[in-house]
């Protein structure tokens, strides 16, 4: 298997230090499939081109630990024992492929390098090419889920010999782009076995935090989300589930709106309503019942709250921040503000701020809703953005929610330990939130009180916690 990286940002050769792979140096590394070789055809300072080369042994994949590729067991694929010896893997890019690409390239996965950090920041000219991909789907497949990343996609189907049995379901991938190097390999590390379809491996509840973490930057914005997830998690359909329900907590979108196509759980109590919708409903409940005119959506990611509080015609003003310039992008695109009426745009007002820095346009607001941001903020950072909000903005009303770290272990997929995303900075217990809420509504002269968001458990509490702050009365 091969896949090659060539970038003609001057001078070429920091791709080595972007790769953390010297271009002199032929290197070596050893994964469960078979050797893994990093060697750079090209190295100029005007053009330069790193390969990764995946030696795998068919046979040693058979007796070794790793076992069969689970293709093997579909039924279009049993051609009995000699197929587990004779088959495409060692020059076909698979999973197998991604997972050395993880294990060789994971510091630059990271988007971490202390000799150029800030390149390893900025987008670069990128070309990526893959000889020989097998892609269920054909070229428009792979078109189809590279494009909305912001590659300029040429893939062609390799033919078969003799040349009129067809076009062969392996393509030859070429990547063109100005993109990140860092977004670029964890494009390739989620959609080569998604195009596959396949993994060598078995694929258990970890495989959703895994995904979580490579695709969480982009994932949640693509129009392909729902195949992707599928076909990344073998058609597991409780992991696809689990899957796209976190997703749907980061960027507060329906797990319906994500994939129509997951079938609902068989338990009772899988079938309530999702907890994001949850979520949004009691925020607007007590926006409502506060009568507020003025509403602001700190933190409005996607704009999903945004778009619910525009349906509420008694809201005249809405001011939605981001401090992301993606997550405006998304949010004006799913928002559809190019189209929208103007009536209603003249009710709205997005734009980009953060809340750790004083922004006199978010003064003079009715009610103020961080739904899900805090724990994305460095707990250094917080005084700041108590000070922003509750101090300077100073609206009559501010609602907070946050997910309430006693609840996780109740997540089945959640593995021990971890937090509901790879962005969050921490996630308190209800207690550790009663106390930051309580100090904060003292220092700024708020009532504050508490209400739980979901199903509630007798001994850990809601999977949300949520606090509103109602200004005091000058004395």
């Amino acid at each position: 298997m091969l896949l090659t990286i060539t970038t003609t940002r001057e001078p070429a050769t920091d791709l080595g230090y972007l790769l953390h792979k010297h271009p002199d140096r032929l290197q070596t590394f050893p994964t469960a499939a078979g050797e893994a070789h990093v060697f750079y055809p090209e190295a100029t300072p005007q053009g330069c081109t790193a390969a990764l080369l995946l030696e795998v042994d068919p046979v040693a994949l058979v007796r070794g630990k790793s076992g069969a590729d689970p293709r093997s067991h579909r039924p279009e694929h049993r051609d009995g024992e000699l197929a587990q010896y004779v088959n495409d893997r060692p020059y076909a890019a698979s999973s197998m492929l991604a997972v050395a690409l993880n294990q060789v390239f994971r510091t630059a996965l990271a988007g971490r390098c202390d000799a150029r950090p800030e390149l390893a920041a900025t987008p670069i000219p990128l070309k990526i090419r893959v000889p020989a991909l097998r892609c269920r789907g054909g070229p428009e497949l792979a078109a189809s889920l590279f494009a909305p990343l912001g590659w300029t996609v040429t893939a062609t189907a390799q033919p078969l010999q003799p040349p009129e049995w067809g076009p062969s379901p392996y393509l030859d991938l070429n990547l063109t782009g100005q993109i990140r190097l860092a977004d670029a390999l964890s494009h390739l590390y989620v959609l080569l076995p998604v195009l596959d379809d396949a993994k060598h491996y078995w694929v258990s509840t970890q495989e959703v935090d895994k995904l979580i973490r490579a695709g969480g930057d982009w994932l949640a914005g693509h129009p392909a989300k729902e195949l992707i997830t599928r076909r990344y998690l073998s058609h597991q359909r409780k992991l696809t589930a689990s899957a796209l329900a976190r997703l749907a907590d980061a960027d507060d979108t329906e797990p319906e709106e994500l994939d129509n196509a997951v079938a609902e759980p068989d338990h009772e109590e899988d079938k309530a309503k999702p907890l994001a919708v949850q979520r949004r409903e009691a925020i607007l409940a007590l926006i409502k019942e506060r009568a507020a005119r003025r509403v602001g959506d700190f933190g409005c990611g996607a704009g999903t709250l945004t778009r619910a509080l525009l349906a509420d015609k008694h809201i005249e003003k809405i001011i939605a921040i981001d401090v992301s310039a993606r997550g405006l992008a998304l949010a004006a695109r799913d928002l559809r503000l190019d189209r929208m009426p103007q009536q209603q745009r003249e009710r709205l007002q997005i734009f980009q701020s953060a809340l750790t820095y004083r922004d006199d346009r978010l003064a003079g607001l009715d009610a103020a809703v961080l739904m899900e941001v805090i724990e994305h903020v460095d707990p250094e950072r917080l005084p700041a953005l108590e000070r922003v909000v509750f101090g300077f903005a100073a609206p009559a009303t501010i609602v907070v929610t946050t997910p309430n770290a006693e609840y996780n272990p109740l997540f089945d997929t959640l593995p021990p330990g971890a937090m509901r995303h790879r962005d969050h900075r921490f996630e308190w217990t209800r207690a550790q939130f009663r106390t930051w809420a309580a100090q904060a509504a003292a220092a700024y002269h708020y009532h504050v009180a508490f209400h739980p968001v979901g199903p509630e458990h007798p001994d850990v509490g809601p999977p949300t916690q949520l606090a509103v702050f109602d200004r005091q009365a000058a004395p």
